[in-house]
């Protein structure tokens, strides 16, 4: 068999945009599913959406670092050889370059991620270079950023006007110039991000972005079809399993109150 090609370091990234590889991401927080996409999945991403698709929050502004931590190691522990990377949660990266340090090394040191992720383009180069240069992988994300959510108005699509998009251009290429390995795009018009990606030689990952990015990533969860009533343009179901789990405890609750299970052949005699 030959050996996997897939990226396994942070420094594969690059060479993967350079020869036109797909990047392939999906947010994944715990163990179980966690093996199940380490098979195909490029990387792993903890995302902050878990405040939204596990605590049922309206937005990801109420995670903590200890929830993320947590989630985190059970998708290392479900996926030993992923490329992981963690979202760094709303605040604790913002305030002070000293607190990101902090921070960013703790979900390191306690999960056993490749990387984290966090908010911003060029505002946020400064703590990107120094959590590069302290041994602290990063990747970015720009465009409609769910931490700003409030102050963009709701989430809606970015980069519409020539400024707006010379801006992402400009963030973009701050976030690399800083060290970031990749940037997440989300929510951006198609032309818009193929011009930021053609600007980069690090590789793009979109969501609500269009085909000209690098790579692609969805919430495990939408894709499923188990984050039901959510249907945004950009999200495609690849699976309807939340019908499928109605049906299966309803199958199940009906085969109990009609006293057909457990039936012998699950039992212990």
């Amino acid at each position: 068999m030959s050996p996997d090609p897939r990226p396994r370091t942070v420094l594969d990234l690059p060479k993967w945009k350079a020869e036109g590889h797909r990047l392939v991401m999906l947010t994944c927080y715990d163990a179980a599913f966690a093996r199940l996409l380490a098979e195909e999945v490029d990387i792993l991403l903890v995302g902050d959406s878990l405040n939204q698709v596990i605590a049922g929050q309206e937005t990801t502004l109420s995670a903590t670092l200890d929830q993320m931590i947590y989630h985190s190691a059970a998708v290392r522990r479900g996926a030993p050889g992923a490329l992981l990377f963690v979202d760094l949660p709303f605040l604790t990266y913002q305030v002070t370059v000293a607190e990101a340090i902090r921070n960013a090394g703790r979900v390191l040191q306690e999960t056993g991620a490749d990387g984290v992720k966090l908010e911003g383009g060029q505002v946020m180069a400064e703590t990107v270079r120094a959590l590069v240069d302290r041994g602290i992988p990063v990747m970015g994300h720009l465009g409609l950023t769910p931490q700003s959510v409030h102050a963009l108005g709701g989430y809606r699509v970015q980069g519409r006007s020539p400024a707006a998009a010379d801006r992402l251009v400009d963030d973009a290429r701050a976030l690399e110039e800083a060290g970031a390995c990749a940037t997440v795009l989300e929510l951006l018009p198609t032309e818009v991000a193929r011009r930021v990606t053609a600007a980069l030689r690090i590789p793009t990952i979109g969501i609500g972005a269009g085909i000209g990015c690098d790579g692609q990533v969805l919430v495990l969860h939408d894709m499923l079809g188990l984050n039901e009533g959510f249907a945004p343009k950009f999200l495609k179901h690849y699976a309807e399993l939340g019908a499928s789990v109605r049906a299966a405890v309803r199958d199940y609750a009906g085969e109990v109150r009609a006293g057909r299970y457990p039936g012998p052949e699950h039992s212990f005699e």
